[in-house]
């Protein structure tokens, strides 16, 4: 009699571990979605930034040819406002400033936020603005010596709680955005809005961009 108890309270056991299985793989990470084909600018479009040479696609890349002083390109497909990450390659040509920083859409309504990446001179990396203090001013600004010529990965997670950034898998940003502000500085970054890349009197290189649900 103990023997039938103990395998049926087995098998019910085994049966329960079978059962919770699944709900443990069903948070596995989304696959990326590109954003980029390498050969056209496709649902990029020429951000209206005054005075900008344009840019143009060129081996497999987005070259953001230094304008006077933006250039830079705009996302016009759709992209999600938060729960999500975005990752690219990037590399500086020509020039002293930040050469790929990314506009991105942080979560509530018209809510942006600029991840900077070479600013200030070109070695000032952090997320502007948040409560009003941009890159060089809040928690999240960190020193880079970025290398002309070289490429490096990029990737940005965005969620209603946390903004979290990488450079090379170093994670560079890490701030909590919960009851917060997240916005945009003042003048014409606003035209890289929702999803933009642009450059600061320097030439910037993208490739590689691509995004998944978190």
């Amino acid at each position: 009699m103990w023997t039938r108890w103990l395998v049926l309270a087995s098998l019910l056991l085994t049966g329960l571990v079978a059962v919770g299985q699944p709900n443990a793989g069903a948070s596995a990470e989304a696959e990326w979605t590109s954003l980029f084909d390498g050969k056209t600018l496709g649902q990029w479009k020429t951000a209206a930034f005054a005075r900008t040479p344009g840019p143009r696609v060129e081996g497999g890349a987005i070259v953001l040819t230094a304008g006077q002083p933006l250039t830079g390109v705009t996302w016009t497909g759709a992209f999600p406002a938060t729960g999500y990450e975005l990752r690219f390659e990037a590399r500086r040509l020509v020039g002293g400033d930040f050469f790929a920083s990314v506009t991105f859409p942080a979560g509530g309504q018209q809510q942006y936020g600029t991840w900077v990446l070479g600013g200030w001179g070109g070695d000032i990396v952090g997320i502007s603005s948040i409560d009003g203090w941009d890159a060089s001013d809040n928690e999240t600004r960190s020193y880079f010596n970025f290398e002309n010529a070289r490429w490096y990965k990029f990737r940005l997670q965005v969620t209603e709680e946390r903004i979290s950034a990488w450079i090379d898998d170093e994670r560079v940003v890490n701030v909590e955005v919960r009851g917060r502000v997240v916005s945009l500085r003042p003048g014409d970054i606003k035209l890289s809005a929702p999803l933009g890349f642009s450059s600061y009197n320097t030439t910037g290189v993208v490739r590689g961009i691509e995004y998944r649900l978190v």
